[in-house]
């Protein structure tokens, strides 16, 4: 298949940045005690820190879907394409609960299951091998109705003893359920949220079926239209994000508070800034050459085996930092949350050293990337469409 240079620039954008929060959640000194967006405690560097990387997963969700959408209208067998739809999201789904967790808590025990976003992107994948056969108009209609009213379901008053909400919660927002034997599944990413912003992305490869220049006016129109509405929306205050915003003891802080949305689930304000700012990535991306766009390709040409690969190097990172600083093996605590350090010995590295490491991350992972992209291109065995 054919390649879309804007696509993979922007995937290589997400992936990139993406390495950052995790390097954050891995290694920054205070980052398994407080929340980088409690406005109580942190600073301004440390709040947008995590809200660039608020991008990754919706841009990496909906781009998922766009590629689904394009995947199925280039094949010569639909039939056979949609069937490796539900195939492939039965991977990323069994992938999401061995490689990717143990990768990023390295519990050998796995005390704990997450569904956290291949997971959700598995559960688009399968519901998308069913729904493809509807036209792309109602897929898009769909997402959309699901991105902008899923918040009502918080306003909805369930019996305190229904049936309804133990069933329907675990779709719609986060949760932790113990499953026996010591064992808990946490909920991160509920699919329905999730399966929107999937459906949009699929109803958005339409346009990747239009020429270049027309395609760059309607994406920088979308996200004009989308980063507007945030504004609006959230200036009202009533509606689109569970938390309000309110003044806080500045200026800046009064801002942070109206930056400060909601990403479990993903809210319609959320969804508003990060996919306008990702429309407004796809529109520039379209003219975007020169030798810094080629290393950015090369990330987004292969973003699954990317994902896999920076969790076990921030780790082994992570690793080496706290032996550094006279932390023992016996001494680590691999639980959720942790991800292996302890949590009440205080440990890990400043903000701008957590800098210094992502940019060493990213710079390690290049070559496997270039050398993965190559040998993707020139081989055709089975297992490489699931990568």
């Amino acid at each position: 298949m054919k390649r879309i240079h804007s696509i993979d620039f922007t995937r290589g954008i997400v992936m990139i940045i993406m390495a950052l929060d995790h390097v954050r959640d891995l290694l920054h000194v205070d980052a398994i005690t407080q929340s980088p967006t409690n406005l109580s405690t942190t600073t301004p560097v440390l709040f947008f820190t995590r809200w660039i990387t608020y991008l990754c997963a919706p841009i990496f969700v909906f781009l998922s879907g766009t590629s689904a959408f394009l995947s199925l209208q280039r094949s010569a067998n639909l039939r056979q394409s949609r069937r490796f739809l539900w195939k492939r999201g039965l991977y990323l789904i069994l992938l999401e609960f061995t490689l990717v967790n143990f990768g990023l808590y390295f519990d050998p025990g796995f005390h704990s299951f997450i569904f956290e976003v291949i997971a959700a992107i598995g559960f688009g994948f399968i519901m998308l091998s069913f729904m493809s056969k509807w036209s792309w108009k109602t897929i898009g209609i769909l997402g959309l109705l699901i991105i902008g009213c899923h918040n009502l379901l918080a306003i909805i008053p369930f019996d305190k003893d229904s049936i309804v909400a133990p069933v329907i919660n675990p779709f719609f927002g986060p949760g932790l359920f113990p499953i026996g034997g010591g064992r808990t599944f946490l909920v991160a990413y509920p699919p329905i949220p999730w399966l929107g912003i999937m459906l949009l992305g699929f109803a958005t490869g339409k346009f990747f079926e239009l020429d270049s220049t027309t395609r760059k006016k309607i994406f920088l129109r979308t996200a004009l239209i989308a980063l507007l509405l945030f504004v609006v929306i959230r200036f009202i205050n009533i509606y689109g994000d569970p938390i309000p915003w309110s003044a806080q003891k500045n200026g800046v802080y009064t801002f942070l508070s109206f930056m400060n949305i909601t990403k479990y689930p993903p809210s319609l304000l959320f969804c508003l800034v990060t996919l306008g700012i990702m429309f407004l990535i796809l529109a520039l991306a379209e003219q975007v050459q020169g030798s810094l766009a080629a290393i950015v390709l090369r990330y987004g040409k292969v973003p699954l085996f990317y994902f896999l690969l920076h969790f076990y190097l921030i780790h082994i990172i992570m690793f080496l930092v706290l032996w550094s600083q006279g932390i023992t093996w016996a001494q680590m605590q691999f639980t959720t949350g942790t991800f292996g350090r302890p949590a009440n010995i205080r440990s890990g590295v400043n903000l701008w050293e957590v800098y210094l490491i992502w940019i060493a991350v990213v710079a390690i992972l290049y070559k496997p990337c270039v050398w993965f992209g190559q040998y993707k291109a020139t081989h055709t065995n089975w297992w490489l469409k699931y990568i």
